[in-house]
């Protein structure tokens, strides 16, 4: 009889061990970076099934016992959740008890049409790419914002943005629009503006057609006094990148003169003044540079011939159109290059 207990209390030790183990023992295969998992329902077979598939847990009844024990059921909450290397089974239910969700990086960089912050939203948010697009182009989602469909981009500085997964998109919005806010009131930036006869949001155009020119601050810079200077004196942009805009072609190389009829009200040299809205995301930096740009003369710039990525700059057309032939005829003799290879 003796023997018989102490096998069973053997035996309840050795479960208990296992059953312990199971629950202290680090998560398999989290990498450095961490793991995430999202739940959506969060009724217990829906969310065991979850973690099994995610290959959190092997066996269930674990951690159904260990939750039901922390009533985690009534406090586990829909949304995106995060294990870090390390992590076991009751940083899971702790996390879940507690209502620890991870926070999710929204990272916006250059975006150059609504489809492409859409995506980025539903790629990291509970909300479909259908939403986000119902949402950005209706002016009465919009309005509280100071923007319209036209406009919407001059909310986005492109920067890194903390939220958690199952944000509504009123709340995504409303701190993007502090953000911008902050921004523009920081640095003097408005009072720039203003020096510039221009609005906040007309900077930000601006600055979106310059971040499509070059890579180069210093050509930046130059090239938004040419702008700026065609502004002033009802010249129409003539810029590049907005007949790309206008055409959803943000590949082509080279702008031909057929391409110069577009109707779009993006086509700069059949419109004079801006476009209607930025055509980009422009980095703070490029708005910073129009925000300071030079005094110059100049009106015109053409790419160099070499094709060093820079520009030469000209105050008169027949100073331009020397060096824009010469950069034509380069293009022309390194397009037929190509195409004898």
């Amino acid at each position: 009889m003796k023997k018989i207990i102490l096998i069973l209390i053997l035996l309840v030790l050795t479960i208990t061990a296992i059953f312990s183990w199971m629950l202290i023992a680090p998560i398999k295969n989290i990498q450095e970076k961490g793991k995430y998992f999202t739940i959506v329902n969060t009724d217990k077979q829906s969310v065991l099934k979850t973690l099994i598939e995610e290959k959190i847990i092997t066996s269930k009844q674990p951690f159904l016992l260990t939750a039901n024990f922390f009533d985690v059921w009534k406090k586990i909450k829909p949304g995106k959740y995060q294990i870090n290397k390390g992590d076991n089974l009751i940083d899971v239910i702790r996390n879940f008890k507690n209502g620890k969700q991870a926070e999710i990086k929204l990272v916006i960089n250059k975006l150059r049409i609504k489809e492409d912050f859409a995506k980025l939203v539903a790629k990291n948010f509970s909300t479909d790419s259908a939403s986000v697009m119902t949402f950005i182009t209706s002016n009465d989602s919009l309005k509280n914002y100071g923007v319209d469909t036209s406009t919407v981009f001059t909310m986005f500085i492109p920067n890194t943005y903390a939220f958690y997964w199952n944000t509504s998109l009123n709340n995504i919005f409303n701190k993007l629009y502090d953000a911008k806010n902050n921004f523009w009131q920081k640095n003097n930036r408005l009072e720039k503006a203003a020096a510039l006869h221009l609005t906040a949001e007309e900077v930000y155009t601006l600055a979106s057609i310059i971040e499509e020119e070059t890579n180069h601050d210093n050509d930046r810079a130059k090239i938004a006094s040419v702008y700026l200077n065609r502004l002033q004196k009802s010249m129409a942009l003539q810029a590049c990148p907005t007949i790309k805009y206008a055409m959803k072609d943000f590949a082509l190389t080279r702008i031909y003169e057929k391409y110069l009829f577009n109707p779009s009200p993006y086509n700069t040299y059949r419109v004079k003044g801006l476009p209607p809205g930025p055509i980009c995301t422009p980095s703070a930096k490029c708005i910073d540079i129009v925000l300071n740009a030079p005094k110059t003369d100049y009106l015109f710039f053409v790419a160099n011939a070499n094709f060093d990525g820079y520009h030469h700059f000209s105050s008169n057309y027949a100073e331009h159109n020397k060096y824009a032939k010469a950069y034509q005829k380069a293009l022309d003799e390194y397009t037929a290059r190509k195409k004898s290879e």
